[in-house]
């Protein structure tokens, strides 16, 4: 019998999880091309903001999803 490591996250969580890094690395980029004095226009106050808390309820999420066992159940050591 060939044992399989117990991940705690699955693929899709793995995926989200690149993926709300992604979006709070965009996120900071836009705050960053503000050409307002301190970054006080549109991209420094509203939108760059808006997607940094996008990528982090991403990052949430991917920690808190259940994703699909993978493979057979384990089986009780009873038998």
């Amino acid at each position: 019998m060939e044992l399989k490591p117990n991940f705690a996250f699955t693929r899709i969580n793995y995926l989200l999880m690149l993926g709300g890094i992604g979006l709070l690395a965009i996120g900071f980029f836009i705050m960053t091309l503000d050409t307002e004095a301190y970054g006080f226009g549109f991209y420094g106050l509203t939108l760059g903001p808006l997607i940094v808390m996008a990528g982090f309820l991403i990052q949430f999420i991917a920690i808190f999803i259940k994703g699909k066992p993978s493979g057979e159940a384990p089986q009780s050591e009873k038998e």
